[in-house]
C-alpha cells in the first residue's frame, strides 16, 4: 500500500526564498536518488492577492511502507532539516494511506 505524506511549513518571514530553494533541491533529489518516491510536489499556497509566502505545502508519494522508511533513512533527509530549521516556525506532517 503507498504512502503519502502532506506537510505544511509556516516560513518565518524574509526566509521563503531560502526555503524554498533548500525543499526544491531536496525534492528534485528525491525524486532522483529514491526509486520508491513516486511524487514530490511542492505547492505554494495562493492568498487573496497571490502566493502567500508564510507558508510552503509538500505531497509526497512512496510505493510502500519500505520506501517510506528508506525516505527517512536517507543522511540528506537531516542534513535537509538541519538547513531549514531556523527557517520555519512550523511544520506539520500527516501521514496518510493509499
Amino acid at each position: 500500500m503507498a504512502v503519502a505524506l502532506i506537510v505544511e511549513f509556516h516560513i518565518k518571514p524574509g526566509s521563503h526564498a531560502a526555503f524554498d530553494a533548500i525543499i526544491r533541491e531536496h525534492a528534485k533529489l528525491t525524486k532522483q536518488e529514491e526509486p520508491g518516491c513516486m511524487q514530490f510536489d511542492v505547492l505554494q499556497p495562493k492568498g487573496k492577492d497571490g502566493a502567500d509566502l508564510s507558508k510552503v505545502c509538500l505531497v509526497e508519494v512512496y510505493k510502500d511502507d519500505d520506501a517510506f522508511k528508506a525516505h527517512g533513512a536517507n543522511p540528506r533527509l537531516a542534513k535537509v532539516r538541519e538547513a531549514y530549521t531556523d527557517l520555519i516556525s512550523d511544520r506539520k506532517i500527516t501521514i496518510c494511506e493509499m
